[in-house]
Formats: C-alpha cells, structure tokens, sequence
C-alpha cells in the first residue's frame, strides 16, 4: 500500500518557485529518503503532505486521504520530529513523555520502554534543558514515536550530531521501521541516506533529478569503470576496465602482489555533484 502520495506538486510563493511537479509515492514499511542541500525544497514538501500548507498544483495524500483534508483520526498515526524539536526545556524527560502520554491516550507504563528504546533509560528525572545535542534528539524521536505512528516524518535527523550519536540515532530509525513504521527523512547527508534508505529522491532547485534504490542509482551511474588497488610497497594503483590494465592487474594478482582491491563506483554525493554540475551547465 502506498501510504505517501505527490502528484505534479506545484508550490509557488509569490513569484518564486519552490517546487516543479513533484511526483513521488512511498510504500508501508519503507525509509524514504528525501536529498538535497538546504533551501531545495525538502522542508516544503514534508509541509504539503502533512496539510501545513496547500500546493499551488497538484495533489498531495496521507493514508489515501488529501492532506488538506486529514482529520484526528490521520494525525493520530503520524509522527514528526523537525528542525523545532517541540519538547518543553524547563520540564524532565518523564513529563515531557507524559504529555504526549495523555494527547494520545497512551498509557504512561510505555514511558519506560520508549526510553530504553532509544537509550535514556535512567534518564527520565533530567531535564530537557541539561541534556545533550544528541540525547534531546533522541527524546525528540521518543517522543514522535510513543504512539506507534504509521507514518514518522524526519527532518534532518542528525543534524550537528556527532558520528557516534548519529550512529545511535540511525539505530533507533532501523529499530522503529523494523516495527512497521513508514519513515520519509529529509537529509543533505548522501552517506547516511544510502545507509538508511530502501530509496531516495535527489531534489534540486524544487525539481527530483533522479530517484530509485542508492544501490541503483550508485550502480546506473558506474560509466566508467575501475579498480584501485594497494600493491606490495604500499603503492596505491588505480586501474581502469581497458584490455591493457585489465591484464596487468590479472598479472599482479597472479603474482601475489595485491594488497588490497575493491571497485571505485560513485558515491551518492558523487552522483549528486555530477547530476547538478550537469543541468548548471545545460
């Protein structure tokens, strides 16, 4: 079932375009993820789709029902964390929980396991002003998360975050889709969407300029190929997919003399770049 619906999405304030028809659907179940640098039009799209704003054209849907159109019922099973984080800094972690405990009707026991899940167990007595960059963002994703949303919108979940709690924080996302969650996250982070993203969108100037799996992607991109090798000596080597370096490598590898040897194909980032520089230039 596709739970997230664009159809030729329009969105123009003004007289600037913020983004051209926009298509794009995400199945139950999936991490969906949505790239590009700031101000391409990410933060916008999460708006259209959860009825904070209307498109100039074209349809936006949640659950099969139009975004401008949804009711308790819809916004019960969705889940956001954004750039505003929406927990309350002068109150522990506990209260923060136990408000959004009673909005939802979710009983207060299931504090306990939400904060395990996300690694604040014991941490429920501290306030929100004396936590961490990363612990706040992971209370932030308890949050958006104590009531089992079908549908959890991320806005660059790991913004500013250091490698290791980004870590962590990817973990919780692995976590909460495992359980049947549909996860559409914004990011200008390639890495951190091909490891996380079943697919993604690049998104440039409020156009998609590609889309699919980021192995697809990686792969479709992957023109010209070569191999770098380290070789006895430590000499780092690269070879390309000719005839000529094709039979000296099988030469090297004959001779025990290859160190270390894996395929050089693009990143996203890689395939990013070239995709923008391409369409700057046409």
């Amino acid at each position: 079932m596709e739970l997230i619906q664009l159809s030729n999405v329009k969105m123009q304030f003004n007289e600037q375009v913020a983004l051209k028809s926009i298509s794009l659907s995400v199945g139950e179940g999936r991490i969906f993820g949505l790239l590009g640098p700031s101000g391409a039009g990410k933060t916008t799209i999460i708006k259209i789709l959860t009825g904070q704003l209307v498109p100039t054209e074209g349809s936006s849907t949640l659950f099969g029902v139009d975004s401008v159109q949804l009711k308790r019922s819809e916004f019960k099973k969705i889940g956001m964390v954004m750039d505003n984080c929406g927990l309350y800094t002068r109150l522990s972690c506990y209260e923060n929980l136990a408000i959004f405990c009673t909005i939802f009707g979710v009983p207060k026991t299931e504090i306990s396991h939400i904060m395990e899940l996300v690694g604040l167990k014991g941490e429920e007595k501290k306030t929100v002003s004396k936590l961490s960059k990363g612990m706040t963002q992971r209370l932030a994703l308890a949050r958006a998360v104590i009531h089992k949303p079908k549908i959890l919108f991320l806005d660059e979940p790991t913004s500013d975050l250091d490698p290791v709690t980004a870590k962590k924080v990817h973990d919780i996302i692995r976590n909460i889709q495992k359980s049947g969650t549909t996860v559409f996250l914004t990011t200008h982070n390639m890495n951190e969407a091909y490891k996380l993203c079943s697919t993604v969108a690049f998104l440039n100037k409020g156009e998609i300029v590609e889309m699919g799996s980021p192995l697809e992607i990686c792969v479709k991109y992957y023109t010209k190929r070569k191999y770098e090798a380290t070789l006895a000596g430590n000499i780092e080597k690269e070879f390309t997919d000719s005839k000529e370096d094709l039979e000296l490598l099988a030469q090297k590898l004959t001779k025990g003399e290859v160190l270390t040897l894996h395929s050089a194909e693009p990143s996203l980032e890689d395939v990013f770049l070239s995709i923008v520089q391409e369409r700057s230039v046409d």
